[in-house]
């Protein structure tokens, strides 16, 4: 992967959420976990590759569930994610750089995902801010798509 970082859109969404940053930060770094809450509503995950450590790697796919209105970038159902963690601070941030399997141009390049934690009172405050979103994914979608991942995750750990 080479670094393609700083150009394109920027998103982002945070959410409340009541439970604590360790509570959540090991929901990060716990691959069994990923599949139960980090695919969007609509979609499913699996896991190929998972080494939680800066420099370590991850391979996933993301498949849409039934009938959905977007095609998957790597396939029409799926998405092959690649990844690697650029940062892992306990309690506090995930930044990992991301690519998509796809042969559309306009999924190519890395998008940076830094996840930040913040102590609040009765739990976290969790934002996520994508940097170098590739031009195919619509604001629209994307931020559906961070939206429902922040719910799950609250859903995961509040329970």
């Amino acid at each position: 992967m080479t670094a393609n970082i700083g150009h394109g859109r920027t998103d982002s969404a945070t959410r409340f959420i009541a439970a604590s940053t360790d509570v959540i930060y090991h929901a990060f770094v716990d691959p069994a976990t990923w599949t139960q809450w980090l695919p969007p509503d609509g979609m499913t995950g699996e896991i190929y590759e998972f080494d939680a450590r800066p420099g370590g790697s991850y391979r996933m796919t993301l498949t849409y569930r039934g009938d959905h209105p977007n095609a998957g970038k790597t396939s029409d159902d799926a998405d092959v994610v690649e990844g690697r963690f650029a940062e892992l601070v306990p309690n506090d941030r995930v930044v990992q750089i991301v690519t998509f399997q796809s042969d559309d141009p306009a999924f190519a390049g890395e998008m940076r995902m830094t996840w930040r934690l913040s102590p609040a009172d009765g739990g976290t405050e969790v934002s996520i801010i994508a940097e170098n979103v590739p031009t195919g994914i619509s604001k629209e979608d994307h931020d559906i798509g961070l939206r429902s991942t922040l719910e799950n995750l609250a859903k995961f750990v509040e329970r």
